[in-house]
């Protein structure tokens, strides 16, 4: 068993928690988000996940394996007066759902509490064995 594995497993889950959450701000940031309708609207990204192997014996970890676009139809607003309304008076808004980013942020960042509390566990158990023998 590799003697460190659990530090490389939950090193790895804290960076795939911070791209999540950089994914999600960057969402959340362009919520409102307008485009003139027939153009592509801003559209919310999605962190696409998977485990990854270890060495023989060794915990394994996770990494991002790509960043994907949400599908689905961006909101018509009726709003005559923005400059980037079309002739019916209509602009395009983002399709970012707030609920979906809110309880993604939540996941994300409990998934960063735990990788972060697993960095201790294993860093405190390293060091009691360190102290094993001495006096």
């Amino acid at each position: 068993m590799a003697l460190f594995g659990a530090l490389d497993a939950a090193s790895s889950g804290l960076s795939v928690s911070r791209i999540w959450l950089d994914a999600i701000s960057d969402n959340v940031a362009n919520i409102n988000t307008l485009t003139t309708p027939g153009q592509e609207p801003f559209r919310s990204r999605m962190v696409v996940i998977a485990s990854k192997p270890g060495a023989p014996g060794a915990p394994g970890g996770a990494e991002v394996t790509r960043i994907v676009k949400r599908g689905g139809d961006a909101e018509q607003i009726y709003d005559p007066g923005n400059p980037l309304a079309d002739e019916n008076g209509i602009v395009q808004g983002s399709n970012v759902d707030l609920s979906v980013e809110m309880t993604d942020m939540i996941i994300a960042q409990r998934g960063y509490q735990a990788n972060l509390k697993m960095i201790e566990v294993a860093t405190d158990t390293y060091r009691a064995g360190l102290r094993i023998g001495q006096r």
